[in-house]
């Protein structure tokens, strides 16, 4: 694993080796600002664990899911944004820059550019909901 975890950029900023500020960390998760935000607050959930994205996930691993988003809309709050103008969601493969699972949580959804209104479309094949994802893991 060790040799995977200096391959994945999420795991070098938690492991020290990339910089990045980071807004919130326990032993589960962490918490930064994406690099490219597409509105004022664009923030990135991740798990400490690497797994690859949210399609990976199974069902056991649920919780995991839910906490994601209950930390993205905490973290909005505490930042400022507004999380009733805000898009969550997770790119779904193939169409994932980072194969890390990440939840996007992005403030204010309305500000956000044309490209990026496209690149963060909601329930697209490349764009999905945390409620799909959760909805996916209760089959």
């Amino acid at each position: 694993m060790a040799v995977e975890r200096d391959k994945c950029v999420f795991c070098r900023i938690f492991d020290g080796k990339e910089k990045n500020d980071i807004y919130f960390q326990d032993e589960d998760f962490v918490v930064f600002a994406d690099i490219k935000p597409a509105a004022k607050h664009h923030l990135l959930i991740v798990t400490r664990e690497h797994i690859p994205n949210a399609r990976a996930l199974t069902k056991p691993q649920k919780k995991i899911a839910q906490r994601l988003m209950e930390l993205g809309r905490q973290m909005l709050l505490e930042r400022g944004g507004d999380i009733t103008d805000a898009r969550y969601g997770y790119h779904w493969p193939p169409f994932n820059s980072v194969g890390h699972l990440h939840l996007h949580a992005i403030s204010p959804a309305s500000s956000m550019t044309f490209l990026h209104k496209s690149i963060f479309k909601e329930n697209s094949w490349w764009f999905v909901s945390p409620e799909y994802v959760v909805d996916r893991l209760s089959e």
